[in-house]
């Protein structure tokens, strides 16, 4: 059995802490104890304590048995003790010296012949029967509830534990009042078939056999570790200057909280040096009454009848306030003491005026390369518009650029005429030959009568 904090892997075996069943943080079972004395050796081996404590139903029940077998059995063991009529599972929770204290805070004698005795190791018989009759717990509570309705009973049934071989059942309920139940046994015992004990608890008691996490995180103090509950009233709230509020400072069982006990002696013990009748102090301007004490501090809170601020006063300052009443004298004013925080002040963070310091210029040319490519879009938008608005000659290719490897065609033979351009029915081949005085290659002058250029230029005859 692992904890539900580590889970368990494939194989079986618990992860995380690997602690196979023996988990101390109350997912595995509650009411755990470490054993501190374990790995400690004894001189004389005999005179160690032979009585083991047991826990049942994951640690809501613990007792004693005695060990009389030869075995030495260790903490987390299943083993089979005494029962009503039978025997029932248990875990070893405790064993050696610890045991021997525990039985002294219980009031229990090591050698009175009432300790039941420890049996065997469990069986895997037992252990499979101890699953089978645990399965049975909810259907049988279920059922006990609407009995115990029928009858008009006014109590709440909280749990039910079944002896692991199924011959005893105990049923633990809740009630204010005596409730005569001798009927409801008749029932319980021709409905299930078993022996049947009652056993009344208190809500607290419920509450840690349910289980939870209470307001400051952790699991519920009556379900890990706590046994004995002491009565708890609302002057322990006064005393630590709590607010009384229902709500607040109930537990999950509706009862005050039980920590509310835990540093009340701490302030009893520095509410001595506080003064016991300085409720109201007489000034000039009128009377002062106490609002709170601050216990950490040493400070008295005072507020005046006219006016909703408040005063703190060092104890000695009441004090010798309190003598000079005493003696007819009435201050004018309140010495009130200065209030230190142990919270350290917060630093502003100093800021700089950077308006006009910072540059621009980059932000200005990215949104001006963007302006300008936006532009180039348009025009180029536009452009094709226009192009694609114009008649379309018929049987007129587009002249595609010149190769710079393809020979010209209409220069490169001397017998081929000249292919103009007007005619449409006629591709263009090439580029239009370069006008200049050379001779064609087929020996003829271009313009014959062109007059030659330079200084063979004759001027005219008159």
């Amino acid at each position: 059995m692992g904890c539900g904090s580590c889970g368990t892997g494939k194989d079986g075996a618990p992860g995380g802490c690997q602690s196979h069943g023996n988990c101390a943080s109350g997912g595995c079972n509650r009411m755990n104890v470490h054993d501190w004395l374990a790995n400690l050796p004894f001189s004389d081996p005999e005179s160690n304590c032979r009585v083991v404590e047991v826990s049942f139903n994951n640690g809501s029940r613990k007792d004693f048995f005695k060990n009389t077998t030869l075995h030495y059995y260790e903490r987390g063991e299943m083993i089979a003790v005494e029962g009503t009529s039978g025997f029932d599972v248990g875990m070893v929770n405790l064993t050696g010296e610890l045991v021997r204290l525990q039985l002294k805070k219980n009031n229990i004698d090591e050698k009175s012949p009432d300790i039941k005795k420890v049996l065997r190791l469990a069986t895997e018989q037992d252990l499979a029967k101890l699953q089978e009759t645990k399965a049975k717990e909810a259907q049988m509570l279920i059922r006990s509830r609407a009995i115990a309705r029928q009858l008009k009973l006014d109590l709440k049934m909280a749990e039910v534990e079944i002896q692991a071989d199924g011959r005893k059942a105990t049923y633990f309920y809740i009630a204010d009042d005596r409730v005569d139940f001798r009927e409801l046994i008749k029932l319980y015992a021709n409905e299930f078939k078993v022996k049947v004990e009652m056993r009344q608890i208190g809500a607290r008691q419920e509450a840690g056999k349910v289980g939870g996490i209470g307001s400051c995180g952790r699991e519920l103090c009556c379900s890990t570790w706590l046994t004995d509950f002491k009565s708890v009233n609302t002057n322990a709230a006064r005393y630590q200057n709590l607010s009384i509020n229902q709500t607040k400072l109930s537990g999950q069982c509706g009862r005050l909280k039980c920590c509310l006990n835990y540093e009340l002696d701490t302030y009893l013990d520095a509410l001595q040096f506080f003064p016991n009748d300085s409720d109201m102090l007489e000034l000039a301007k009128g009377r002062a009454f106490l609002v709170k004490k601050d216990i950490f501090r040493n400070l008295m809170w005072y507020t005046l009848a006219d006016s909703n601020k408040q005063y703190p006063l060092t104890i000695d300052t009441v004090k010798r306030i309190k003598a000079q009443n005493k003696q007819g004298i009435r201050p004018e004013e309140l010495e009130t003491a200065e209030v230190i925080t142990g919270k350290p002040k917060e630093i502003e963070p100093e800021y700089a005026d950077l308006v006009g310091q910072i540059s621009l210029k980059t932000l200005e040319k990215t949104t001006r390369k963007r302006k300008e490519k936006e532009r180039g879009q348009q025009q180029r938008q536009q452009g094709g518009g226009q192009q694609r608005n114009q008649p379309n000659q018929p049987n007129q290719q587009r002249q595609s650029p010149p190769q710079p490897n393809q020979q010209r065609q209409g220069t490169s033979q001397p017998n081929q005429q000249r292919q103009g351009p007007s005619q449409p029915n006629q591709q263009r081949q090439g580029p239009p030959p370069r006008r200049n005085n050379q001779q064609q290659s087929g020996g003829q002058p271009r313009n014959q009568n062109k007059p030659q250029q330079g200084g063979n230029k004759r001027p005219p005859e008159n």
